[in-house]
């Protein structure tokens, strides 16, 4: 049975006639009847009976056409979800982002972009360190995240810039660079050990940390490890180390910690959008072309494309 059966048998339910059906369809009559034959062949009853001044339905007729009724428009209802389901207008994303990024500006504004401009699309957000994302988005438990990047992440996802912030020092209250509101000389801080993340959990952010400390002449001495930049943040406070944070952390107003800029030129750590190659699902495509307006001038690839 085909749509184009219903849509026949439907004219000519309608106009009780087959000569004006089929001029409505704009076929002839013969074809027109011999469709209706093949359908009634088809369900194995008869659906119309002739009559002095055209045909009328069968009680069998009748019961098909309660039914059939429905069909076409299930049938346009179905493409047009289809195409926007294809269009990434509806479906699922599952988005990932590590703690560091959320006080970022660009990011809230690129999620509520996201939810102003595709608000059929269910949106999943997760929070996990960069390395969790990576192994989500190699796993396929997540389509695209917000992470810092690493050059020793795999060759399986596609990583595209989408900021630069500079870092900050995290102070202990107590700390004489703390006491001055100027910014400080990261130099001053080689004799501090340093709260850091390992590698086990985020690569960009200490490779950012760890690279500008050698830009200043020293290598950081560890202290203390964190995995979660609050970690972070809650054990300089306590007076256990120093560290280097992205500025947007700065924000966030924490008892016992002074954050100060550095003199010189700024070391950067990045934000990228991560997703595996040949993965990008239709709702993440348009994040990322929503990412790109964010940002202004357009995304630049770190790594290959997809």
């Amino acid at each position: 049975m085909e749509l184009r059966h219903i849509r026949y048998f439907l004219a000519v339910a309608d106009e009780g006639n087959f000569t004006r059906a089929a001029e409505i369809l704009g076929i002839a009559q013969p074809p027109l009847s011999q469709q209706i034959k093949a359908l009634e062949t088809e369900i194995g009853t008869q659906l119309f009976r002739r009559v002095p001044h055209g045909a009328e339905l069968t009680e069998a007729g009748r019961a098909f056409e309660r039914i059939a009724r429905t069909l076409p428009g299930q049938a346009s209802e179905a493409v047009r979800q289809a195409r926007k389901a294809a269009a990434g207008e509806t479906g699922l994303l599952r988005l990932g982002y590590t703690g560091t990024a959320a006080l970022n500006g660009i990011v809230p504004a690129c999620i509520r972009a996201y939810r102003t401009g595709f608000p059929d699309v269910e949106l999943q957000v997760t929070e996990a360190n960069s390395l969790a994302l990576v192994q989500a988005l190699l796993d396929d438990r997540i389509d695209m995240a917000i992470l810092r990047p690493s050059t020793s992440d795999p060759k399986e996802l596609t990583e595209e810039f989408l900021t630069d912030e500079p870092l900050v020092a995290a102070l202990p209250g107590s700390h004489p660079l703390a006491q001055k509101e100027a910014p400080i000389d990261l130099s001053g801080l080689s004799e501090d050990p340093f709260i850091l993340t390992p590698h086990s959990v985020g690569i960009g952010l200490l490779d950012a940390v760890v690279d500008a400390c050698r830009a200043a002449g020293f290598a950081p001495r560890p202290g203390q490890m964190a995995s979660q930049i609050v970690s972070i943040v809650s054990l300089v406070a306590a007076g256990l180390g120093v560290s280097l944070v992205p500025r947007s952390i700065a924000q966030v107003k924490v008892a016992g910690v002074a954050f100060r800029p550095l003199t010189g030129a700024p070391r950067l750590v990045s934000l990228a959008l991560a997703y595996r190659k040949g993965r990008l699902v239709p709702p993440a495509r348009n994040f990322l072309h929503l990412a790109r307006k964010q940002i202004g001038t357009g995304i630049q690839t770190v790594s290959d494309s997809d």
